[in-house]
């Protein structure tokens, strides 16, 4: 029997290589509460790798700012462009190493599945999503980028799953078990 604590700090995060939303709840039971959230502007950054330093930096300066005790973090969509797909993986793939580095466990959810868990359809809005949030978490400052609530979706989303028994959702508790489950993705 898994016995859960009573409270923690959820940090969740959109990656993106121009823009970065995040997000961080503190759950106590089954209430959440919005602590904080923001956005990473990269987007006046012409090279790829300073935009990939500047997410591990920002990400580690979360961690170490709010404790938190997971990473929820928004899956790489399929897109048609596979540049585009590449660049997100490697996006994503730096947020989760700055938490696995610091031994925080680390769950992806599909963004699919965090409409759904947000509004209840998948195919939901960013700005229905926003709205929802804001209607959940009693906040009413409207962010200048909808990817700091896409950030929040996060976070909230995984909250929101008790069980982790989604096939939706991945959870590692390491870099060696990240590492062990992604060998085709590690050279």
């Amino acid at each position: 029997m898994l016995i859960e604590k009573k409270e923690r700090i959820i940090l969740g995060i959109d990656p993106g290589t121009s823009i970065m939303g995040y997000g961080v709840i503190l759950e106590k039971g089954s209430k959440i509460e919005l602590i904080t959230l923001g956005i990473v502007r990269m987007d006046h950054l012409d090279d790829h790798y300073l935009k990939l330093k500047r997410i591990f930096q920002k990400s580690v300066d979360l961690i170490e700012q709010y404790k938190p005790d997971v990473l929820a973090i928004e899956s790489p969509f399929y897109a048609k462009n596979i540049q585009v797909t590449l660049k997100l993986g490697r996006a994503q793939g730096i947020a989760m190493a700055a938490a696995l580095n610091k031994d925080i466990p680390v769950t992806e959810y599909a963004p699919r599945k965090i409409k759904q868990s947000i509004t209840g359809s998948g195919t939901a809005s960013k700005e229905q999503v926003a709205a929802m949030l804001q209607r959940l978490l009693n906040f009413k400052e409207t962010p200048e980028f909808l990817d700091a609530t896409d950030g929040l979706a996060v976070a909230v989303c995984h909250a929101f799953q008790k069980v982790n028994t989604n096939s939706n959702s991945k959870s590692y508790s390491g870099w060696e078990a990240f590492a062990k489950d992604n060998k085709k993705r590690l050279k």
